[in-house]
């Protein structure tokens, strides 16, 4: 039995995201570590930059302060 990636990647692919693009107002959730504790910590921010797609997709977002 022989499987392509792309078939594995469909499996494992999210799809209950919302659609989002470059300019929109995300809130991220970023996992802090300090000492031996750890926490989750959401900061909102503008996406400004989306890179590849499907399940090796990436994006920059710049921190609102």
């Amino acid at each position: 039995m022989s499987l392509n990636i792309e078939a594995i990647q469909n499996e494992n692919l999210k799809t209950d995201l919302p659609a989002f693009r470059a300019g929109d107002t995300v809130t991220v959730n970023v996992k802090v570590i300090e000492g031996t504790k750890e926490r989750i910590q959401p900061f909102k921010g503008v996406v400004i930059q989306q890179k590849n797609s499907g399940i090796g997709k990436s994006i920059t977002v710049r921190k609102m302060s």
